[in-house]
């Protein structure tokens, strides 16, 4: 079972979840006002999701081309033993524990804006 957040300040406007094959089981708000970048929001709309794990590709791809690519935004998931982490157009997938591939996928993230605190997503 795939399990992973979305941010909804995150995603471009007119964003379509409904096309990409997952359920939204909360949603909650979250305030972050001590680690929000200073042009992000201050609270976040959290959107905690499941899939089958047969949806994780699609998922990847349809996020990538849902999280908006300005503002450091990123979603990321879990699918078996493995962590997704999905950008603006870049999605990538590695083992847990995987060093390297986790290595990546921050160093991406730190050119795209993201803060260095906000590069926290789960092992």
């Amino acid at each position: 079972m795939i399990r992973g957040t979305l941010i909804a300040e995150s995603l471009r406007p007119s964003t379509d979840l409904r096309v990409v094959g997952f359920s939204i089981v909360r949603l909650r708000r979250q305030d972050v006002s001590d680690s929000a970048a200073d042009d992000q929001p201050k609270v976040w709309a959290l959107l905690d999701f499941e899939a089958a794990d047969e949806a994780a590709d699609e998922i990847g791809h349809a996020l990538a081309e849902a999280v908006a690519p300005d503002g450091g935004w990123y979603a990321d998931f879990t699918v078996g033993d493995d962590r997704v982490v999905v950008f603006a157009h870049r999605v990538f997938r590695y083992r847990h524990g995987d060093r390297a591939g986790r290595a990546e996928a921050n160093k991406y993230g730190r050119t795209v804006g993201v803060p260095e605190r906000q590069l926290d997503w789960g092992e």
